[in-house]
C-alpha cells in the first residue's frame, strides 16, 4: 500500500470514528454504533485494499495448512 493510500485509509478511519462518536452522543445504542463501524470498515477495506496484508495472511494460512497435514 503506497503512502497516499495509507493516508486515505487513515482519513477514512478518522471519519468513521468521528461519525461513531456523534452517533453515540445522539443516543444510538451500542449495537447500532458497532454495526456502523463494522460495515464502514468493511466498505473502506474494499475501496482501499491492503494487498501486502492480504499476501501475509495467505502465506500464514498456507503455512498452517501445511503443518496440519
Amino acid at each position: 500500500m503506497n503512502i497516499e493510500d495509507k493516508q486515505k485509509k487513515i482519513e477514512g478511519l478518522e471519519a468513521i470514528k468521528d461519525r461513531a462518536l456523534i452517533m453515540a452522543r445522539e443516543g444510538v445504542d451500542s449495537f447500532g454504533v458497532r454495526d456502523f463501524i463494522t460495515e464502514a470498515k468493511t466498505e473502506l477495506a474494499y475501496e482501499l485494499p491492503d494487498e501486502e496484508a492480504f499476501r501475509k495472511a495467505v502465506t500464514a494460512t498456507q503455512r498452517y495448512q501445511r503443518k496440519k497435514r
